[in-house]
Parts: C-alpha cells; structure tokens; sequence
C-alpha cells in the first residue's frame, strides 16, 4: 500500500487537547503526521511540557502510535495505526540554547523551521521587508541540527533564509507546507529558486492544503494539483511531497491571528477566514491524481516516498 505522508499539520497548543482528531486521516496503507508543538510564542518549558501531554495521550490511543524511524512508520501502518512524530515552526522554544535540540530529538520532534514569519536570532521570516537571511547563529542551528537528527524547514522563512538553509546544510533541507509562489504569489509562498536551491540538497518541498496559499482560499485537490505539477516540472518527482498544515481547531487559530497580529499581516486575512483542507479529503488526493492520469511510481513518491527518503537520511544521524 501506499504510504501517505503529511510533513505538517496543527492541533491546539494547549494541554489536555483531544489528539483523537488526528485518527481522521484514517485510511488503507501506512501513514504518517508530524504535529507541531511550538512556535514563536513558545518557550522551551512550553513546548516539553506539550510534547510530554501529547506523546502521552498518543500513547493511549488505539488509533495513533508515536513513531522514531521510518519502519516504525510501516509497522504502525500493518497494525492499523497512524504514526505520529513532532515539528516546530520557530526556534524560540530553543530558549537560544542549542543544546536543547537534543532534547526535542528524544522527545519526538524531527523537523524546526529557524523563523516563523518574521526576524528572530536565527535570521529573517517571510513577513519580513528587511531580508537578511540566516544570522551567524542561525547558521550554527543549522549545522547541530544536522548533527542532532533534526531536518532543516524553510516554510515561513524569509527567501534568503531559505536559500542560506540549502547552502549551509550538508544533509537535506525541506519545505514542509509551502506552495509555490509562481502559481499563487503569496509571501508564504516560496520562489522558484528557493524549490531549485531545496532539491539540490536532496531535500524535498511539501506543498500544502491551505487556501490562502494554494489561490484565493481554495483549498481543493484541484488548486493543489496545480502546484504539483509546476513544482514536478521544475524540480523533478523526486522533490516533491504534499503536507495539509490542517489546523484541527481553526477557531482557534484564527483567535490568534486576531490576538498577535503581530505575527501574520493582511496576506493571512483579506479573503476572509482561512480555510484548511480537511484530511478526510487530504486522504483522497492519490486517487484524484490517478484520476489524472499520474503513474503509480509518481503518485507514491509525491504521497510520501520522497519524504521518507528524507527522514532516512536525517532522522538517524544522532543515533
């Protein structure tokens, strides 16, 4: 069967949340979700103090199973559970200690990205005017996380900071929810050069469900295939893969676009309320692609092949 893998989706970030709702991309074959658990606004004590509320109620779920490798993942999809490990989406959770990377690691947490929009110690974010790229700091982040087994993400990173993630990585980098501007410009949206500087890396670009990214909030497998294939046709199957950023409690996300705007501009507002694809039609696109006539070999290396070969590469450096 083939696996399904979704590099990036949101539940609530508060304690006690039902992490019951992930069990919605319930489906036939392996698959796997990487939850976030902090951004900007997160320290370090706040997002252990998540991880240890979320790995124990994953723990408990008869659906869900916390997942280190790979084959992990492969043996949760033979048992009928979906395999579960973590991202951060800013590396202020860090608490500017670089130390505690290896702690998110055992902790569960594969994938951070340095910036969440805007400029912080590690560089600039997507928001930003003034794009100065990575900071000599953030390039020390980069190089521990290879060391430490955790991917590089550029999503939400400025376009330099991006490009300054491919040059200074020696292990593959990602894009774990982000489309293509050339399709849809939006400032979250990344630049052909930035999906070119990816691939070079090995690394692969995981574009993703959500409306005001994939067009003028339309989050459909049809907007979704336009920037598959435009990213295909320009960095090969090999690169590409697809993630929902769902947010599986969108009022609340949209209070915090209201309570710390801040952090979003009118990009994330003017066509109204975001919409998120939701994953009961995420879990479909493989037949919407076969539909479209996509090969096999194709569809399952944009599914979840291609991240997977990423995670082999990277989540095992540490051990």
């Amino acid at each position: 069967m083939t696996l399904l893998w979704d590099q990036h989706a949101c539940l609530p970030l508060q304690l006690g949340t039902d992490v019951g709702e992930l069990a919605r991309f319930r489906r036939r074959g392996p698959t796997f979700v990487s939850v976030n658990v902090g951004y900007s606004p997160q320290t370090f004590a706040d997002s252990v103090a998540l991880l240890h509320d979320y790995r124990s109620a994953i723990g408990r779920h008869p659906e869900l199973a916390l997942v280190s490798t790979v084959d992990d993942i492969d043996s949760a999809g033979a048992a009928g559970r979906i395999g579960i490990a973590f991202d951060l989406e800013d590396s202020g959770p860090l608490d500017g200690d670089l130390d505690n990377l290896r702690a998110f690691v055992e902790l569960g947490v594969r994938t951070l990205l340095p910036t969440y929009n805007h400029a912080n110690r590690a560089g600039c974010g997507c928001l930003d005017t003034d794009d100065q790229g990575l900071t000599a700091w953030g390039r020390e982040l980069v190089r521990e996380m290879n060391v430490a087994g955790m991917v590089p993400d550029g999503s939400h990173c400025s376009a330099r900071t991006g490009l300054d993630i491919s040059e200074v990585s020696a292990l593959p980098m990602v894009y774990s929810h982000s489309c293509m501007r050339s399709v849809w410009d939006h400032p979250r949206n990344i630049t052909d050069d930035q999906a070119k500087a990816c691939a070079e890396t090995g690394g692969v670009v995981g574009i993703t469900g959500v409306g005001i990214f994939l067009g003028p909030n339309t989050p459909t497998l049809e907007a979704m295939t336009r920037h598959l294939e435009y990213a295909i046709e320009l960095v090969g199957i090999d690169h590409v893969g697809v993630s929902t950023d769902h947010s599986f409690d969108a009022e609340d996300f949209l209070a915090e676009v209201r309570a710390r705007p801040q952090f979003f501009d009118e990009s994330y507002t003017r066509w109204g309320p975001i919409r998120w694809m939701p994953p009961e039609i995420f879990v479909t696109l493989g037949d919407h692609l076969s539909r479209r006539g996509w090969s096999d070999d194709d569809i399952g290396a944009v599914l979840g092949a291609n991240f997977a070969r990423v995670a082999r590469r990277t989540w095992s450096v540490s051990r």
